[in-house]
């Protein structure tokens, strides 16, 4: 993920106290995962773990997907997988659930793993680089979609006529 640069004539805000940086809250949600490339997520998912793909709709549309991963897109994670929660999945069965979430390029997913760890998922993690990491290691992927054709239209009912 590339870093943004300030404009030079815009000055950095001085922070509140007790706040943190994006990068700082990245590297404590990494420092409690026990993240795996994507051969070792491709390996336990086979072994029954539960691979979620979080990315959007148009993301995965775009860039393919992982053959029976689940799309949960990161706006209702905590939700459906919860196992308290009214509104989570029949896959959410319990605390020692193993989940492997997957973003498009790791970054996103080791938030989204932390989180579910906050909700005592102890087994939650990511995958290291991503759907881009898992496609680049020949693992399986569909697609992508390619957009949709614009419909045929029949021409004008008054094409080729001259004009009077």
């Amino acid at each position: 993920m590339s870093q943004i640069e300030p404009a030079a004539d815009c000055p950095v805000p001085v922070p509140p106290p007790g706040s943190r940086g994006i990068a700082e809250i990245l590297a404590a949600a990494r420092a409690r995962l026990a993240r795996l490339d994507p051969e070792r997520a491709h390996l336990a998912y086979r072994a029954g773990a539960l691979l979620v793909d979080i990315r959007p709709a148009a993301q995965r549309a775009a860039h393919g997907t992982v053959p029976g991963a689940l799309a949960i897109e990161r706006n209702v994670l905590e939700w459906r997988l919860d196992p308290r929660c009214p509104a989570r999945l029949p896959q959410a069965v319990g605390y020692d659930l193993p989940v492997v979430i997957l973003c498009q390029e790791g970054y996103t997913s080791s938030l989204a793993a932390a989180s579910l760890q906050d909700l005592g998922l102890h087994r939650a993690t990511d995958v290291v680089g991503g759907f881009a990491a898992w496609q680049v290691a020949g693992l399986p992927v569909l697609g992508p979609t390619p957009p949709a054709a614009p419909p045929v239209l029949a021409p004008p009912a008054t094409a080729g006529r001259a004009s009077r």
